[in-house]
């Protein structure tokens, strides 16, 4: 059956990692007058642009922070905040003092934003071999920034009377960022063509266009969209300053509201709507019928779908790769009236926003540690091998393991907020999301890289305190030997050792020499030992700040691997 659909409002959200280290090596002259590296990024996003992505930056400027200010009762920022616990208000919301000096208490957060013109608009364009396509306007670019490197890019378009099959092209087709092959591109399963343009005064200019007609992997890195290198356009992507966390897909989180004038009235109860709902949930092409075994789907929608308003039409649904929220029509709810805005959507714009976006931070962190955990473990693997840990590599596995730390008690929280509802969506989403068991993985795998380093050293420690055993009885039995000598003794012993005109001078001779090669050679075994087992003693004797002057030169880890990705095109 035709299903048109009222208002389809999505975010495609695109989560990626910063390499902190080479974006602080390569750009000192900004991040080299900061103390954190989180003081420097206003200043970086607003001064540095990589080669070939001046088509955004041109036309929409560049990034401006976006932090609350205002919290009065009628401001965005109170009623965005209310919802939450005041720990998650202190740790996720980018709210600031009006005093710019003041910023004792900001978070380590930083929101961004990017808007047209005045009296302009911005579109998001996508079209296909087949003759498909569809066009949307972008009514909200957000960049989230943290401070442990995640970032999370927003992108918010919105279309009003459409057909099911449109909106659901849009959602599948629209949160493409690189085809997984060439067939995809052949087949069609891929935009063959997205752009963002930019209309004024009814001219149509193209801001940055992407046709994947050429793309291959340098680096362990795939050819990323144009249109979000342009958005990223302050970390170079051709010099691996930041990578994608997730696959060739965006998240899509959605709003769908049906056209209740397009439907029966029983249209809620009925069988063609779950079909619509699992083709929205699962992020698929229209069609008249489930997209895959009908029982499978029916099983996993009754986990993945939450039904609480499900009486009104209205649900919620949650996937490891979208997060949804369709009903049908625009009502009033309860005391809720429509005159101030549907309930539902401005839920959906709000703080299951917000909620989702904490979601997708705590998974994008979850599978960034993953990759860090397993690059310093192959340093490590090598230093085993070689029989020798180098400094560099423990100081990696101890910062990963404090970072880790500070996570757990910085950032996760089990629960946001108070309120049932909030707490069974967010944990529906955190459990697709596989949230608390990746941290427990994680945590089980740094705790044992921990502990194997503990062991190590241990091992380590026991050696050095049995060559200093054997030093010192060493030492020890040169002291006995030249002490005894140099007791006052008298009589026949002070003839034969002391008095060489009377005991004869062999006798006095040979234990001035037997003493002094004992001493002697006690001193060089001492040095010997010290030089042969440097690296045991060179922390305990180098001066701290040589030795950080080593650290602070060291290479990222992730700037590796087959052939040289050179900067994407503008």
């Amino acid at each position: 059956m035709s299903v048109g659909i009222q208002h389809l409002h999505t975010y495609f959200l695109f989560p990626f990692s910063i390499d902190k280290q080479a974006v602080s090596q390569d750009h000192p002259e900004v991040f080299g007058k900061y103390h954190y590296w989180i003081d420097a990024l206003d200043e970086w996003l607003m001064v540095h642009q990589s080669a070939g992505c001046s088509g955004i930056t041109d036309k929409l400027g560049t990034w401006r922070r976006t932090a609350y200010t205002r919290f009065d009762m009628d401001a965005q920022a109170y009623q965005d905040m209310v919802f939450f616990h005041p720990y998650v208000r202190r740790v996720f919301f980018d709210a600031r003092d009006e005093n710019p000096d003041n910023d004792d208490t900001e978070s380590l957060l930083r929101c961004y934003t990017m808007q047209p013109p005045a009296g302009s608009r911005l579109y998001f364009e996508a079209g296909d071999g087949k003759g498909r396509s569809a066009k949307c306007e972008v009514t909200d670019l957000r960049l989230f920034l943290m401070a442990n490197g995640i970032g999370i890019l927003s992108i918010g378009v919105e279309g009003f009377n459409l057909t099911a099959k449109e909106a659901l092209w849009i959602n599948e087709a629209m949160r493409k960022v690189y085809p997984s092959s060439g067939r995809q591109v052949r087949e069609s399963r891929v935009p063959n063509r997205s752009a963002f343009t930019l209309e004024s005064n009814g001219t149509s200019v193209t801001l940055v266009e992407e046709n994947f007609q050429t793309g291959e992997m340098h680096g362990f890195l795939p050819p990323l969209s144009r249109l979000i290198t342009s958005l990223l356009y302050f970390a170079d992507y051709g010099e691996q300053e930041l990578e994608p966390v997730l696959d060739e897909r965006m998240i899509v989180y959605t709003y769908c509201a049906i056209d209740p004038k397009s439907v029966p009235e029983d249209f809620i109860e009925t069988r063609d709507y779950q079909v619509f709902l699992s083709r929205l949930l699962y992020v698929d092409r229209y069609g008249e019928d489930y997209r895959y075994d009908e029982a499978f789907t029916r099983q996993q929608m009754t986990r993945q779908l939450y039904r609480r308003w499900s009486h009104q039409g209205t649900y919620y649904g949650f996937t490891s790769y979208s997060n949804v929220t369709c009903t049908v029509g625009a009502f009033d709810c309860d005391e809720h009236e429509l005159r101030e805005g549907f309930l539902v959507h401005r839920m959906f714009n709000t703080r299951y926003y917000l909620m989702a976006m904490v979601a997708l931070f705590y998974r994008a962190t979850l599978l960034d540690f993953a990759e860090r955990t397993a690059l310093v473990s192959r340093q490590l693997f090598k230093d085993m091998e070689d029989g020798r840990l180098a400094t560099e590599n423990v100081r990696l596995t101890a910062d990963l393991r404090a970072e880790f730390l500070h996570f757990s008690n910085y950032w996760y929280f089990e629960e946001l907020a108070n309120k049932d509802e909030e707490i069974e969506h967010f944990t529906l989403h955190s459990r697709e999301y596989r949230v608390e068991q990746m941290k427990q993985e994680i945590e089980e795998e740094i705790d044992k890289l921990n502990e194997s380093l503990h062991n190590h050293y241990q091992f380590r420690n026991t050696e050095a305190v049995n060559r200093l055993a054997m030093l010192s009885l060493i030492l020890g039995a040169g002291a006995v030997a030249t002490g005894f000598f140099g007791m006052n003794f008298q009589g026949q012993f002070e003839r034969w050792f002391f008095l060489p005109a009377a005991g004869g001078g062999l006798l006095h001779n040979g234990a001035i020499g037997a003493v002094a090669l004992l001493g002697l050679g006690a001193i060089g075994f001492g040095a010997f030992m010290i030089v042969s087992n440097w690296g045991d003693y060179r922390e305990s004797l180098l001066p701290r700040w040589w030795l950080q002057r080593g650290l602070a030169k060291q290479r990222s880890l992730r700037r590796s691997g087959p052939g040289v990705l050179s900067p994407p095109k503008g």
